[in-house]
């Protein structure tokens, strides 16, 4: 029991001793954590008062004298600048929602605007669509609807209108169908197989042969005789052969009226006499044609019946082709002859060489007139020949036998090339009609006529009774001097009082009258037809334009507008254009033009129209139809205020106040330079589309990107690598304004826009930027090109130029081939081509425009124009230029044109505008 009890009363001490312990470690936790801070607070609050205010350590200090430690400056002045940004920004989210109030304001305001635009626009298209019905009704009741005429077609038992009376009354009015030729049927002409009527074997097989070549070319005629318009007969020049005679008038009658389209009176027909002899059978006197017409170049009064019938010139080159550099040039103007004549009429010598010398021109002019003028005529020549006054050439005796002509009319003396040798050496030629009143045309004459026309001798034809050919079409005024046998003593003085000035006019105006309509076979069957159709006022048929094959091609990224292109430098040309592409008018069919300017149309020796054969009788162009009329010489409406700019420049074209122009541009192999300045057209105003003529043989590359500059790019492919390219008139061409440019040509928007402009106010010209001019070397006697600057120009480059698309009609289809070749044989002088050529015919010098006179881009690849021969070359291509044209057709000008603003700075809100100075 007490083992047990020991053991309860030992283990339990030591448990209270650690009760005990724990209590006490408790308590002085709790004094050292509760009573410890008291008295160090205590302890330290009486440290800071006894020591005094400035001595405190814990305590407060006075003017934030805890900032002045340098760990703490620093977050200071952070809580300085970060309150300073709170208040901006509050002052800033105050001012936006501000501007948002606002701009809530403004938007509901710009909402009821556009809902009150559309209201109106609403009504504006009500009032539109109201006009335009009041429009189509005033239309529909003062202009009919207009149809095109039934077309009549021929019947082969057609008796056709009664014929006159008498044959010297048949006149187109009363002896032509008009109703087989409608405006519109294009003039087809049927021609009879040579073999299908009895003489057609009898005639001259040269003139035959002519004669099917002209006809095979004609655009106008046609296989299908039941739609002609006019029926040709081929009835002359018969060849002469004794064993078969000519047929008698009777039987030639019953021959013409055997023919299968004749209808009894053979109305609509023309019977063709071409004549290659002095000496020609006029088988078709008193013979009755019915209501045919003729056509050949002899005539007697009473067999010729005016406006009806047709004096033609003789077919003198039947095959061959006239070699432009075998005639004579132009200038000098006098020649070693004053005028010559060769010639003899038996008739006529007996009275004259037989009697006394001939008397002075005194006592000529005070005798009595003679009865035969043909003896006058020999009395005064010789004694002008004799007087020595100027050297002059009258033969009236042939050293050889002379050539068989008519009756009462001169023969002609020697062969051809000995007549011409003559010619080449006299300012004038004489031409005397035959001394037969009744013989009105004669081949003798026309032959004459022909040969001086031909080697630049102006003719002086004496008798005013004769009658030229084509005399009732072409002014002969301006080429010819007609004096009658009357005045032959006043012949001298009269020749010599004409001015150099109107010689040279006169024989350049024969020049183009003999090219035109004499020179060939072609040329003749061409002016026979044109000479009809434009007495019955039928429309041309359109030149034919070029087919542009299009190369595809791929186009890339948009182009960007270089900076540089668009700054107008020193150029304020006001108000620009910026609208969607459009064509210019085409005149496929204007009758009015073929009605009023018959006269203008045949007698434009260099003149806008025509120059070369063929050009001033067949071709209409599909674009022009009236050149001059489209803004030369016009001034703009209310000119009395002035100054707009804008209304200005839109009433340049005249009829056509919106035109645009298109860049066709010139490449051989050089990509990376084609497709950067393709890039540099991106955003050109006025540009219609760009047309890049493709000269190599080898296709563009086929990872080629084409820039994409919001406007068609066509490439066309040509057959051949030729600079004549460049002027092809393609039909991918739908502007009169065409901008011929190079690809390494580096040109300003401003200075394209300031030419096209410029061009507007002078379309039959080119209008450029680099100007050349011509020089006579005194030391070698020819033409120099000169590319130095200087103060006068005649010549425009075409690598940078604007002209009218009707030049390259011209240039390719009528301009002489000898000059595309030459241009051809050197790859060079194309641009110079096309300066002779706008000069001849427009006798006006280029237009340059701004002080620039190179025109090549910077690190461009070399061109061909940098070659050592390409000025020995312009040399050579001017001199044969000359030879060709037969004078120098390039004018000298001093003239440039620039903004009539050049240099001037005036505010931007000031009006632009420009003209020449």
């Amino acid at each position: 029991m007490q083992r047990s009890g020991g053991i309860v009363g030992n283990s339990g001490q030591p448990w209270v001793l650690r009760r005990v312990r724990l209590t006490w470690l408790s308590f002085m936790l709790f004094f050292i954590l509760v009573f410890f801070p008291l008295i160090a607070h205590y302890y330290l609050t009486t440290i800071d008062e006894a020591g005094g205010p400035d001595k405190r350590i814990f305590g407060p200090r006075p003017g934030g004298e805890l900032c002045e430690a340098k760990h703490v400056q620093d977050l200071c002045r952070i809580r300085e600048s970060v309150s300073e940004e709170l208040l901006q920004l509050e002052a800033k989210r105050q001012e936006l929602n501000g501007e948002i109030a606002r701009l809530n304001l403004r938007i509901e305001a710009c909402k009821r605007s556009i809902d009150s635009a559309k209201q109106d626009l609403l009504q504006l298209k009500n009032v539109i669509s109201q006009t335009e019905h009041s429009y189509k009704e005033l239309m529909a009741q003062n202009q009919p609807k207009l149809s095109l005429p039934v077309r009549l077609l021929p019947d082969k038992d057609d008796p056709g209108y009664p014929p006159p009376k008498s044959a010297q009354n048949c006149r187109l009015h009363t002896c032509f169908d008009y109703a087989r030729c409608p405006l519109t049927s294009g003039f087809p002409v049927y021609v009879y197989d040579i073999g299908s009527y009895p003489w057609g074997e009898k005639l001259d097989p040269l003139v035959k042969q002519a004669f099917a070549s002209s006809v095979k070319s004609s655009v106008y005629v046609t296989d299908n005789p039941n739609i002609a318009c006019l029926y040709i007969v081929l009835v002359g020049e018969i060849q002469e052969s004794p064993s078969s005679p000519p047929a008698s008038p009777l039987d030639l009658e019953k021959q013409l009226k055997a023919l299968p389209y004749w209808r009894l009176d053979g109305h609509n027909h023309l019977l063709v006499h071409l004549s290659r002899k002095s000496l020609t059978q006029n088988f078709l006197y008193n013979v009755s044609t019915g209501r045919a017409a003729v056509a050949q170049s002899t005539f007697f009064e009473r067999q010729y019946r005016e406006g009806f019938d047709m004096v033609v010139s003789p077919l003198v080159h039947a095959l061959s082709e006239p070699n432009f550099l075998e005639v004579p040039p132009q200038v000098p103007v006098k020649r070693k002859y004053l005028f010559t004549f060769q010639g003899e009429k038996v008739e006529s010598l007996r009275s004259s060489l037989l009697e006394a010398p001939p008397q002075s021109f005194e006592e000529e002019m005070e005798g009595d007139p003679p009865a035969d003028y043909d003896d006058r005529i020999i009395g005064t020549l010789k004694a002008v020949q004799d007087s020595h006054l100027d050297q002059v050439l009258v033969e009236f005796t042939c050293k050889n036998q002379p050539k068989p002509t008519l009756p009462t009319e001169w023969a002609l003396c020697g062969e051809r090339e000995d007549r011409l040798e003559v010619l080449k050496v006299s300012t004038f030629a004489l031409v005397i009609s035959p001394g037969d009143g009744q013989l009105v045309a004669s081949a003798g004459c026309s032959m004459r006529l022909f040969e001086a026309l031909e080697v630049g001798a102006i003719p002086v034809v004496l008798g005013d009774h004769s009658k030229l050919p084509y005399h009732h079409l072409i002014r002969w005024s301006e080429a010819v001097i007609m004096v009658p046998k009357p005045r032959i003593t006043e012949l001298h003085f009269l020749l010599r009082s004409i001015s150099d000035n109107d010689l040279l006019a006169m024989r350049r105006q024969g020049r183009f009258l003999w090219e035109t309509y004499f020179s060939t076979s072609e040329s003749i069957f061409s002016t026979i037809l044109a000479s009809i159709r434009t007495s019955i006022q039928i429309p041309a048929a359109p030149i034919r334009e070029e087919p542009a094959q299009e190369i595809p091609h791929k186009a890339g990224k948009l182009a960007g507008t270089d900076a540089n292109m668009a700054d107008n430098g020193d150029l304020d040309l006001g108000p620009v254009e910026v609208e969607p592409p459009y064509a210019s008018p085409r005149f496929l069919r204007n009758f009015t033009y073929t009605a009023a300017d018959v006269y203008r149309t045949w007698n434009r020796a260099p003149g806008p129209f025509h120059l070369f054969p063929h050009t001033p009788l067949d071709p209409v162009l599909p674009s022009e139809a009236k050149f001059l009329g489209s803004g030369t010489g016009f001034r703009p409406i209310g000119g009395g205020s002035g100054g707009s700019g804008k209304e200005f420049q839109a009433a340049l074209g005249g009829n056509i106040p919106r035109e645009q122009f298109t860049v066709v541009m010139l490449t051989y192999e050089r990509e990376e330079v084609l497709m950067n300045s393709l890039e540099r057209l991106n955003g050109l105003p006025y540009l219609n589309k760009v047309v890049v003529v493709w000269n190599s043989p080898k296709p563009p590359s086929d990872d080629l990107l084409w820039p994409d500059i919001g406007l068609p790019i066509v490439v066309v492919r040509t057959e051949k690598n030729s600079l004549n390219n460049r002027f092809l008139p393609w039909d991918a061409v739908e502007t009169e304004a065409i901008l011929s440019i190079d690809d390494d040509a580096h040109l300003r928007h401003d200075e394209i826009m300031f030419g096209f402009r410029v061009w507007r106010e002078a379309r039959d010209r080119i209008v450029g930027f680099p100007g050349r001019f011509h020089a006579w070397d005194v030391n070698h006697q020819s033409w120099l090109y000169n590319s130095n600057y200087s103060c006068e120009l005649s010549m425009v480059l075409t690598g940078a130029a604007f002209f009218h698309k009707y030049y390259a009609y011209l240039y390719s289809y009528v301009m002489p081939q000898a000059i595309r070749d030459m241009v051809d044989e050197y790859i060079n002088c194309e641009d110079i081509a096309m300066n002779f050529l706008v000069s001849h015919i427009t006798r006006k010098p280029p237009i340059k425009v701004t002080s620039r006179w190179t025109f090549r881009c910077p690190g461009c690849p070399q061109a061909l124009s940098h070659d050592d021969s390409h000025f020995h070359e312009r040399h050579k291509c001017i001199n044969f230029f000359v030879k060709v044209y037969g004078y120098m057709p390039l004018l000298y000008t001093q003239f440039r044109v620039d903004s009539v603003l050049f240099k001037t700075r005036l505010p931007h809100d000031k009006t632009k505008c420009f003209k020449f100075i």
